[in-house]
């Protein structure tokens, strides 16, 4: 199969839609503790939410206090719905759009808060060309 055969093309859009909604759904799954306690296992990046709002109010820290946790919900909430939307091929080209935008947002705020290597770490800008390119891609 070469990369320029349109056969290739159903194979990448489903790795796309897979791998993205895998890493939304979890980051959701670890920050609702479903992966394991805090620091029970090197992969456990917050394992409840009291340390990913911890994560998240570091991120935030811009906003005012009472949004913080709005901001928390807000993204767990994104992060669930485009994880789950882009297991069904519905929309994809809509749903894997907000993906990228959603990994563009957490990519800018990262680099700006934690610095340009953060977001490399954990392939953000990656992710959210990834999703940018399966929205362009997608005939859905």
């Amino acid at each position: 199969m070469k990369s320029n055969d349109p056969s290739f093309l159903p194979a990448a859009e489903w790795l796309l839609r897979l791998g993205l909604a895998a890493g939304f759904l979890a980051a959701v799954a670890d920050r609702l503790g479903l992966c394991g306690a805090p620091g029970s296992s090197p992969n456990i990046a917050w394992g409840d939410w009291a340390h990913f709002r911890s994560y998240s109010d570091m991120l935030n820290h811009w906003l005012p206090a009472a949004l913080r946790s709005a901001a928390a919900v807000t993204a767990t909430i994104a992060e669930a719905a485009l994880g789950l939307g882009l297991l069904v091929p519905w929309r994809t080209k809509w749903i894997a759009g907000l993906s990228g935008l959603l990994l563009v947002s957490f990519a800018l705020t990262m680099t700006f808060v934690l610095g340009p290597k953060a977001p490399l770490n954990y392939s953000v800008w990656s992710a959210a060309g990834g999703a940018l390119v399966l929205a362009a891609i997608s005939r859905r």
